[in-house]
């Protein structure tokens, strides 16, 4: 497998986390780059060590992990785009204070952002893939792609931060129920 299909996997797999930072951009009144930095480091340090993992753990347990990534992805996007939905309805304009950076939330989205990645570490470890070159190329392409998604949310969000958490939360979950029926087979 070349270089450049690995960096079109690499794309691909960076759909779900620059969607993500372009929400988690959105909540942002003001860029604040450490932040900014840290949800990119945590997607791409993510999207990189899971596609490490799947292909550790190879055949011996392809069945198992194919099993259930799509649930957990389904559940942690689920639970995260229900709050924020929760939140956008329950915060009035203008008098709570920006909402504090959790760290907890971060690994939570990281994680099921990635899970896809680790499916793909697995299909690597048949086709004999180079991980470490394979995975550092994944994990580049998501960091940059996540640093310009919350770049591209937070210059949006500001005037609408109400709306714009509601529609993060909305997408989140699509993201989550797309992963799940694409992985039922009700999804092309």
């Amino acid at each position: 497998m070349g270089a450049a299909e690995l960096f079109l996997i690499g794309v691909g797999l960076s759909m779900d986390a620059f969607a993500v930072a372009v929400c988690k951009g959105l909540a942002m009144p003001r860029t604040r780059w450490r932040q900014a930095a840290a949800i990119a480091l945590s997607f791409g340090f993510f999207q990189a060590m899971m596609p490490v993992l799947g292909w550790a753990l190879g055949r011996r347990f392809e069945t198992y992990i194919t099993s259930v990534d799509h649930w957990i992805a389904f559940v942690l996007l689920g639970f995260i785009g229900g709050k924020m939905i929760w939140d956008a309805f329950h915060e009035e304009d203008g008098t709570k204070q920006e909402k504090k950076f959790s760290l907890r939330e971060l690994l939570a989205l990281s994680v099921a952002t990635s899970i896809d990645a680790m499916a793909v570490g697995i299909t690597f470890a048949f086709l004999k893939v180079r991980i470490l070159p394979a995975a550092a190329l994944i994990g580049c392409t998501t960091f940059a792609l996540s640093l310009t998604g919350v770049c591209v949310g937070r210059r949006f969000g500001g005037r609408y931060k109400n709306k714009a958490t509601l529609a993060g939360g909305v997408i989140l979950c699509l993201i989550g129920l797309k992963i799940l029926l694409e992985h039922l087979g009700m999804l092309g």
